[in-house]
């Protein structure tokens, strides 16, 4: 019986990830469960500004990061099978700081990362998460303000 449990789960996990209107279905929570995912940290600012970037999870730090206009950092994982994932990170440039979650367990988030890549980008405004299906990028943070 144990086998057939093993080889029935890697079937489910495989299943098409494809959302209903935005909604998912159990086999599309189930296989997001075995995805792997990547978040960028991007800098986006002007007049060659170097971007300090600390980002870490309840289990991993993944150290600091002093990034020069025009490049990122990077990771993928894969989420917690019992739930709870979430990564956030910490930025800094000049004499502006913000410290915000990166990914956590939401459709929404899911569906602008086209379920699989989420972008954060910082520019001089605020930083951004790229909504991949809709082609743009959403302002999210403001460096002054908090988030919006």
């Amino acid at each position: 019986m144990l086998v057939q449990s093993v080889t029935i789960i890697p079937l489910i996990a495989s299943s098409s990830l494809e959302p209903d209107q935005g909604h998912l279905d159990d086999n599309s929570r189930l296989s997001l469960w075995f995805k792997t995912w990547h978040v960028h940290t991007v800098n986006d600012l002007s007049n060659s500004k170097t971007l300090f970037v600390h980002c870490k999870s309840r289990d991993d730090d993944l150290g600091i990061h002093n990034l020069t206009v025009g490049t990122e950092f990077n990771w993928k994982f894969r989420p917690r099978i019992f739930g709870g994932t979430l990564f956030w990170c910490y930025m800094a440039y000049d004499n502006l700081h913000a410290a915000f979650k990166v990914f956590w367990e939401d459709p929404s988030l899911y569906a602008k990362c086209n379920y699989g890549d989420c972008y954060w980008i910082a520019r001089d405004d605020g930083i951004y998460l790229k909504n991949i299906p809709g082609e743009r990028d959403e302002y999210y943070y403001d460096w002054e303000l908090g988030r919006l």
